[in-house]
């Protein structure tokens, strides 16, 4: 029963979030597509839009695939969660946890699932299981460093972008 609840996990977690970055990526399912995400980046500061959008979506739709497929865990896992980490700390920063006030609760609960799904692994029912193919699970948390050294320098340039954009003050 563990291996459906597993696969059940993994097909809706990874299909919802593969779909998530369809919307980013190509406007499917009623999303903005790329030129509506690289807007959308751009004005909180990520430069160039085009690269974070296309970073931001193919994490999600490339990660929710190897998710729901289970293929190449924990590569999915960290996908998710580094886009998760991403929307967490640039979109609901600061603001209580719950969605209803503009929180992270969604993206908490998202880097929560893709942490369950690399740490157990995918399954007897998955791709993995199928093809023999096994990665060690410490790729998860070195991917999930890269992750936040990633969001942290967008935070960065972010800052920095937002600076050079405001008038000087005292000239």
């Amino acid at each position: 029963m563990v291996d459906v609840g597993l696969l059940v996990l993994r097909l809706m977690f990874g299909g919802l979030l593969a779909g998530h970055g369809a919307q980013k990526l190509f406007g499917w399912f009623g999303g903005s597509g790329l030129g509506g995400t690289s807007g959308w980046l751009e004005s909180m500061g990520l430069r160039p839009g085009r690269q974070w959008a296309v970073l931001a979506g193919g994490t999600e739709l490339g990660g929710g695939l190897l998710m729901a497929l289970g293929l190449a865990n924990p590569l999915g896992s960290i996908g998710v969660t580094g886009s998760m980490l991403m929307a967490t700390r640039k979109v609901h920063w600061g603001r209580p946890i719950w969605a209803t006030t503009g929180g992270a609760e969604l993206p908490v609960l998202n880097v929560t699932a893709a942490t369950v799904v690399a740490i157990s692994g995918p399954g007897r029912l998955s791709l993995d299981d199928l093809l023999g193919l096994r990665l060690p699970v410490w790729l998860f948390p070195l991917g999930v460093l890269g992750a936040i050294a990633t969001v942290e320098y967008a935070m960065a340039e972010s800052a920095r972008a937002q600076e050079q954009q405001s008038p000087e003050q005292g000239a």
